[in-house]
């Protein structure tokens, strides 16, 4: 089963500025990214208007102390790969995670408007979780499993998409003051 992400957020900044800060000072977002660790830029390749990305990151700035003991750093983190195509304003992803890798599946764009007061950034994607692939599942309870961990995901990441957005309108708020 597959389900879609699908999240807008209103921007009050100009596009152009606010497309080539999501795209380019993505780590420096981080101290406004409640519930994500770390951001590490491995690969940017530029040519002409298109740059590609591969970048790692790590979630669990939300989970408590006591539940981080049974979970292992590969299961709060995913290598994101982007391209993205200034003329068009847009962004492909495509996302692996580190644990279950070959369980799930995500991929989608952001779309960045030029809107009234700023700028609407789109996110659509899908997220696809084949539980039958992961060990200790139970063949019989996987198509349940796996619709529970998907609706469970695409509102967690849905969550941290808006959560990037508003983190990176607060980013350049402050910018702007000085």
């Amino acid at each position: 089963m597959t389900m879609q992400i699908s999240c807008d957020a209103i921007i009050h900044h100009p596009r152009k500025l606010v497309y080539e800060t999501y795209r380019d000072k993505l780590p420096e977002l981080l101290p406004y990214l409640p519930n994500i660790r770390g951001i590490e830029i491995k690969k940017r390749e530029q040519e002409g208007d298109v740059v590609k990305f591969v970048n790692v990151w790590r979630g669990g700035g939300d989970i408590p102390t006591v539940a981080r003991a049974f979970l292992s750093e590969s299961m709060l983190a995913w290598t994101d790969y982007a391209t993205w195509r200034q003329d068009a304003f847009e962004c492909d992803w495509r996302t692996e995670t580190h644990a279950f890798t070959e369980a799930v599946t995500s991929q989608g764009m952001n779309r960045y408007f030029e809107v009234d007061g700023g700028t609407r950034l789109e996110i659509r994607g899908d997220l696809t979780i084949d539980a039958a692939k992961i060990k200790g599942v139970p063949r019989l309870l996987a198509g349940k499993v796996g619709r529970a961990v998907e609706e469970f995901l695409v509102k967690t990441i849905s969550k941290n998409l808006l959560d990037v957005s508003k983190g990176l309108e607060r980013y350049l708020n402050e910018k702007a003051k000085g």
